[in-house]
């Protein structure tokens, strides 16, 4: 059997596995766990706009900070080169500032989306690309309500940025970087329950300082990223009209009905690439034109 048949085979084989392995593995909900997901509360009533994060941030992953800074009217987004941003709002309150970074679902839509599970949920609650996994669909991107994936167009050998919760220190016990150096006390890592308990203390007991809502409790079926303002959340830019509902929640009814050939698809063609990628590199050293 060629090399290239083989190939092919495999790549239907691996899509036949995970089809016999139960509906709820196509909409990326394995990522449930009797692990309690940890996360981060970010209050933005202790931000000074300092930038430290956003230097932590690079330096735990080999880039370069942003050289620019945050100016009231200016929106500052992630890219693939910078994975968290600080921006200033001017608001009724005076500046605040507000930091982006992916937010971590609870039911990730990227991960739904991901056709070879390149996007992960981890049990421990960080979202993480599996770059040995990734075909390059960027139905990451795509699927994001928060458009937090960012693909580099201008890389040789792309990836997929954005943050990953700092998953590698955390699984040693540290925490994430912003976190670790966060010089105001805006930043708190733990398990999202004693965030959530956190946050609700902290505005009952500072009535007219806090909104009273913690953005992340809910929205999108629940984020690991939560979040405290002493201003509507739309002043500072973020997005108010998501849903409660987890984003893959929505296709379930759709993917029940859909016949199998839809969803082996992308595996046939895949394994189409591969069988020709093998069959030509065999031709070639063999001499064929």
């Amino acid at each position: 059997m060629s090399t290239g048949r083989r190939s092919f085979l495999k790549a239907l084989g691996l899509t036949g596995l995970t089809l016999a392995a139960g509906k709820e593995k196509v909409y990326g909900s394995e990522a449930k766990s009797d692990t309690e997901f940890y996360g981060v509360l970010y209050d933005s009533t202790r931000c000074v706009g300092c930038q430290t994060c956003e230097v932590s941030c690079a330096e735990a992953n080999g880039q370069t900070p942003p050289e620019d800074t945050p100016e009231a009217g200016k929106v500052r987004k992630t890219t693939d080169k910078y994975r968290t941003v600080i921006n200033a709002v001017q608001t009724e309150n005076g500046e605040v500032y507000v930091k982006t970074q992916c937010m971590h679902c609870n039911e990730p839509a990227c991960a739904a989306a991901c056709l070879t599970q390149a996007m992960h949920k981890t049990h421990e609650g960080a979202v993480i690309w599996r770059g040995n996994k990734c075909m390059g669909c960027r139905y990451c991107m795509v699927s994001c309500p928060f458009d937090m994936p960012k693909f580099e167009y201008h890389s040789y050998n792309p990836k997929i940025e954005k943050c990953t919760m700092c998953n590698d220190r955390t699984q040693k016990g540290e925490k994430p970087a912003c976190v670790a150096n966060c010089p105001a006390d805006a930043l708190m890592y733990g398990s999202r329950r004693e965030l959530i308990k956190e946050a609700r203390k902290r505005i009952i007991e500072n009535p007219g300082v806090y909104v009273d809502h913690i953005y992340g409790e809910h929205e999108a079926g629940g984020t690991g990223w939560l979040y405290l303002s002493a201003v509507p959340f739309e002043k500072l830019g973020m997005k108010t009209n998501i849903q409660s509902k987890s984003y893959p929640e929505l296709t379930k009814g759709f993917l029940y009905s859909v016949p199998t050939i839809f969803i082996l698809w992308p595996a046939i063609l895949l394994g189409i690439r591969e069988g020709t990628k093998d069959n030509n590199k065999n031709d070639q050293e063999n001499g064929q034109d």
